[in-house]
């Protein structure tokens, strides 16, 4: 099984509530697209910050999975984000998430966001915390 089709297999709700889509992973880079639906919107009718974030925070945290050993989990350690343009309801952004470091404890990531034409509407840097799993 490919790496795209265990992020596929994941059960993610939150990704499913924001109608994220995977379109591309490897351990190195994950790719994906979501509509800017009204109900992902601020007045006037553009993409809300959180959902920027959000957004980005799901593929860091789906990267970092591709990457983790058997029982080890994620969780969000600091994310940074640049606004850089609005996303427009009714349309479609993409992000592309990419490893700047990818550590035995922590893993960092840049993901671009864009809308279709290619111009870039923010950046984010996250790190993720990687979690032993626990003694029982």
């Amino acid at each position: 099984m490919d790496a795209l089709q265990r992020l596929q297999q994941i059960r993610l709700p939150f990704a499913d509530l924001l109608g994220i889509q995977f379109t591309s992973a490897t351990p190195e880079r994950v790719t994906a697209e979501m509509m800017v639906r009204p109900e992902l919107c601020t007045s006037p009718t553009i993409l809300h910050g959180g959902a920027f974030m959000s957004f980005a925070d799901t593929l860091g945290a789906a990267a970092t999975v591709l990457n983790l050993r058997e029982g080890q989990g994620t969780t969000t350690l600091e994310s940074k984000t640049n606004f850089l343009a609005p996303a427009m309801v009714n349309t479609k952004v993409i992000g592309e998430t990419t490893a700047v470091h990818r550590g035995r404890r922590t893993m960092v990531w840049t993901t671009k966001i864009t809308n279709e034409a290619g111009r870039a509407l923010a950046v984010v840097t996250q790190t993720q915390m990687v979690l032993e799993p626990s003694a029982s």
